[in-house]
């Protein structure tokens, strides 16, 4: 399925109003982020069908599950989705397996585009099928769940932060998962989230909400690094890199990645390097990209990159944030003080070399 979502939409209630027209991609996961009372899970309520005063209009591929002007409304049981929420919700007294069917035996025949245990080697749960609920990890139940909406065949995938009821350790289990999904499933996936590294590590395209409104949309690699949004100023302000791997860097033990504006060297983690010409995400903060005039010399920093300025602003008391280009594409952000901004004479044009302290590979 490679046609995309359209969702525009607008619902009033006493004390918000949720206004949005957003066109989605109709592959990969779309991140829905904004603060508490923004209307993230109203938009997935909505393209549920589980607000039937809503007034707009809901596409999915070529599928109009709701057009108001054309008196088009299909009720929640009628659309074909998968609605993952924060708590797994599944049947206490059924099995793993028995969950699974639950959502298939409901899917009209014509509708299977995949049998019931097609999310076992996705999300490595073949194992658990006996297994009652009470019997699972966090992590487990929350897999289960996903594998049971995708039991259904859905079109389209809601995921209410999923990983909000966890521990850190449950996170860590499930998120390889998830990046496996995002892999493997050819519908779009709409995924709420309050984390920033959820959405570095997960999401293609991102949806900034704010009041009920869109603040911005597009590529989660764009969105990220553009010094005018919200998501630039707090501490984990940072920008995305697509590279490849290049394999290990002579005898020093660093996996060495290139991108566009240059090449990364960082520490080999993994036990077993990966092969060359792996596509891998990094992150880097815009609190470890320091910037000079000069290349510079006898420095530990191993990561020295030729940037041009593109925009700067404040960023609080004594501080300026920084938009860098890298290449044709890549964008970067540094956070540093005013004084060095003026002494160093930093402005949109100006040559300058980002010198990056900390790369972190997220996927």
């Amino acid at each position: 399925m490679t046609a995309g979502l359209h969702l525009q939409l607008r619902l009033d209630r006493a004390e918000f109003s949720l206004d949005v027209d957003v066109s989605l991609p109709g592959r990969g996961i779309t991140a829905l982020l904004g603060p508490s009372g923004s209307g993230k899970t109203t938009c997935l309520r909505v393209l549920a069908g589980l607000e039937p005063r809503a007034q707009g209009r809901v596409q999915v591929g070529d599928a109009v599950w709701q057009d108001s002007a054309a008196g088009v409304f299909l009720p929640p049981h009628r659309r074909a989705l998968g609605y993952v929420f924060q708590e797994a919700s599944l049947f206490d007294h059924l099995t793993v397996e028995r969950n699974l069917r639950f959502g298939f035996d409901r899917t009209p025949a014509a509708q299977r585009r995949h049998d019931w245990r097609h999310g076992l080697e996705l999300l490595g749960i073949g194992h658990l099928l006996q297994r009652l609920p009470h019997q699972l990890s966090g992590g487990e139940r929350q897999r289960v769940a996903i594998a049971r909406a995708l039991a259904t065949s859905p079109r389209l995938l809601l995921m209410d932060e999923p990983l909000a009821a966890l521990d850190a350790a449950r996170k860590a289990e499930i998120l390889p998962w998830l990046e496996q999904l995002h892999e493997a499933l050819d519908i779009p996936v709409v995924y709420v989230t309050h984390s920033l590294d959820e959405v570095a590590r997960l999401a293609d395209h991102l949806v900034l909400l704010e009041r009920g409104r869109v603040r911005a949309q597009g590529p989660v690699m764009e969105l990220m690094a553009r010094a005018d949004l919200p998501l630039a100023h707090g501490d984990g302000a940072s920008a995305l890199i697509e590279a490849v791997t290049c394999g290990l860097h002579n005898t020093s033990g660093l996996c060495e990645l290139r991108f566009d504006g240059g090449t990364l060297l960082l520490p080999q983690t993994r036990s077993t390097p990966l092969p060359e010409r792996t596509p891998v995400r990094v992150r880097i903060q815009a609190r470890d990209v320091s910037l000079s005039l000069l290349h510079p010399e006898q420095t530990s920093v191993l990561n020295i990159l030729p940037a041009t300025v593109t925009e700067i602003s404040d960023d609080g008391p004594g501080q300026v944030l920084v938009g860098l280009q890298l290449g044709q594409g890549t964008r970067l952000l540094s956070r540093i003080s005013q004084l060095s901004c003026g002494r160093l004479g930093i402005a949109p044009g100006r040559a300058v070399y980002a010198q990056i302290k900390g790369v972190a590979m997220v996927r």
